[in-house]
């Protein structure tokens, strides 16, 4: 396993990280812990959660259930913000339902300390100097130990830097956005903003919903126990004739190469710059030891070139 820094920070990672939002929904327990365990021995350390993942911290519960000791073996990573229950009192950015927040996720992972604890989304309705300064003081206490952010734009990573600075507060070491190869928008201006700030990229969907792996192909059905099958809204997102072509001709590109598709989709990923973790999810331990063996893959700066040409047009 190969580790890196997170951004700028000193915290180090495992180039590929397990994505938990399968735990306690697409998993049974006793699956997930085959996969936690799988991980665990595979080398894999940072764990990426959030509050929301099955429900309502089912994820979470599940992970607290299972590390134990283990948990001091980890990077233990978990996210706010988005709605926790029905009517969206439990929400946001505030100091008040921060403090709530870290309480409730501390409880459910059976830890003392949350390693990264994320804002999972940008909330408009608080300043970001309350959230700052909240965060800040959940570090100063020790229950939080680094704060990184997801799904913000670019002009908000800006001014969440520069308000850190101001106040003299703990900064955003990490993004967490959608990133892969046939989504690639981030690199208009988020990329830069992360490269800028020293920002981590923890990108999520690298396999865009399992496109990717090359079990959807053009005109065949798609079987019934897949996501796209499951939720039409994914499928309708993903499987467009432009991601169809791409995808067409990257497995082309791999397989000339004795390359999977899998493997390209990972290896490019982290020879990307800023690109601290894949995270992935999995629901078998086979498919987290697929995970692991796909970063292998050294591309070079040629290859790098056509698989752009592939892509961007």
């Amino acid at each position: 396993m190969q580790f890196r820094n997170l951004g700028g920070s000193g915290l180090r990672v495992s180039v590929v990280g397990l994505g938990c939002n399968n735990f306690g929904q697409r998993t049974d327990p006793d699956t997930s812990r085959q996969v936690i365990h799988k991980a665990l021995d595979l080398g894999v350390t940072l764990f990426d959660t959030a509050d929301i993942y099955a429900g309502q911290g089912g994820s979470e519960t599940v992970l607290g259930n299972v590390l134990g000791d283990r948990r001091k073996d980890i990077v233990l990573a978990t996210k706010f913000a988005k709605p926790m229950n029905a009517d969206g009192s439990k929400r946001g950015a505030s100091r008040r339902y921060i403090i709530d927040a870290v309480e409730a996720s501390l409880k459910r992972l059976r830890t003392d300390w949350i390693d990264l604890y994320q804002q999972h989304d940008y909330d408009p309705l608080t300043p970001i100097d309350e959230t700052l300064r909240a965060l800040d003081d959940l570090i100063r206490a020790g229950k939080v130990r680094y704060i990184g952010n997801s799904n913000f734009p670019a002009w908000r990573i800006a001014e969440a830097e520069y308000v850190a600075r101001a106040l003299g507060a703990h900064r955003f070491v990490s993004c967490q956005d959608e990133y892969s190869l046939v989504v690639r928008d981030i690199e208009k201006d988020l990329l830069p903003a992360a490269q800028e700030y020293k920002l981590g990229l923890l990108p999520f969907f690298p396999l865009a919903s399992g496109l990717l792996t090359g079990k959807y192909q053009r005109g065949a059905e798609i079987a019934s126990n897949t996501r796209f099958a499951k939720m039409p809204a994914i499928r309708d997102r993903y499987f467009t004739d432009r991601n169809i072509e791409i995808v067409d001709q990257l497995k082309a590109f791999a397989d000339t190469r004795g390359h999977s598709l899998l493997e390209l989709a990972f290896s490019w990923l982290a020879a990307r710059p800023q690109v601290s973790s894949v995270i992935a999810g999995a629901t078998t331990p086979e498919q987290i030891a697929q995970n692991v063996d796909a970063v292998g893959w050294q591309l070079t700066t040629d290859e790098m070139a056509d698989i752009d040409t592939i892509t961007l047009g």
